[in-house]
């Protein structure tokens, strides 16, 4: 089993260093972000058994942030990155000391509700965030290199998103992991062994921000662009559908949802669909009819049985 875990470590960074000379840079780039978005996602719900519908609020807080710190303090974008993410965590402070007192829809509607909050105070700030008009140039810079190029800034981006993804699969192999996943399962019994449930909650829904952030971030500076789209509530439901179609719990599976999500949406748009949600929309609905447990918890479970033939 240890052997097959290096064999997909592999093929994963093989698969990413490859990415951008198989796609456009750009949309490689998105890949990265979106999944980092994903498996922010996944955390929480997967592990954590709390969907969030108010998760663009920590994307696009970060993203505003990232775009602030670059455009005007002239940081490098690895610095501007982690800043926002860093303002996303302390968001999520407040917001989910209230919301992880409500669990299923409850504490979903608490999530967007704050969501929408930060929606309206990015479209009524206009000195700083732009209000509609978005924040604009923001620039790439890093220690004097010019990573204008998409696919140097490819590259540049990829050593921050593998260290996201790092850190969410240590969450989630930690001793923390286990008794989230405890929680998830029986918060009744947890409680009775002596767990905080709900600062367990609390903590992974902060981590979860965090996470989410640091895709923000680095959709921001990709960009050189921040608009009013990325404190939308559309923004979270579109990383809970690349949840579901990659399989929720599986963590990994976010990262296959956003690959395939926005290779398609970048193929439809190339080839002039101008209906990219419907046929999107319709996908999703197959592969939940077909797949119960996602793409990659669907094929992770195949291997499994087989395994024990």
């Amino acid at each position: 089993m240890k052997g097959m875990r290096w064999v997909l470590l592999g093929v994963a960074v093989a698969v990413a260093v490859w990415l951008p000379n198989g796609l456009y840079p750009a949309v490689a780039v998105d890949m990265l972000c979106w999944a980092l978005f994903a498996v922010a996602i996944d955390l929480l719900l997967g592990y954590g058994g709390l969907l969030s519908f108010g998760h663009a609020a920590f994307w696009g807080t970060s993203a505003y942030t990232a775009g602030l710190i670059a455009a005007r303090l002239g940081a490098p974008f690895p610095v501007a990155v982690l800043g926002g993410a860093l303002l996303s965590a302390a968001l999520a402070v407040p917001i989910g000391y209230l919301a992880v007192r409500r669990s299923g829809i409850y504490f979903a509607m608490v999530t967007l509700a704050f969501a929408q909050m930060v929606y309206f105070v990015a479209n009524e700030w206009s000195s700083v965030t732009g209000g509609e008009n978005g924040l604009q140039s923001v620039p790439r810079e890093f220690f004097g290199l010019d990573l204008s190029d998409p696919y140097y800034f490819y590259y540049a981006a990829l050593p921050i998103a593998a260290l996201g993804l790092l850190l969410a699969w240590r969450i989630v192999h930690s001793p923390f992991g286990r008794v989230l996943v405890a929680v998830r399962d029986n918060p009744n019994r947890a409680r009775a062994l002596g767990y905080a449930a709900s600062r367990y909650k609390l903590l992974v829904f902060v981590l979860s921000a965090f996470l989410a952030g640091l895709g923000g971030g680095l959709f921001a500076v990709a960009h050189g662009f921040v608009s009013l789209d990325v404190v939308h509530w559309t923004t979270s439901g579109k990383g809970v559908v690349l949840v579901v179609l990659g399989g929720i719990g599986t963590l990994w599976g976010g990262v296959l949802g956003a690959a395939l999500v926005v290779d398609l949406e970048d193929q439809l748009s190339q080839a002039g669909f101008t209906l990219v949600g419907l046929i999107t929309g319709g996908i999703f609905v197959l592969v939940v009819l077909l797949f119960r447990r996602g793409l990659w918890g669907t094929v992770a479970d195949l291997f499994r049985r087989w395994r024990r033939v």
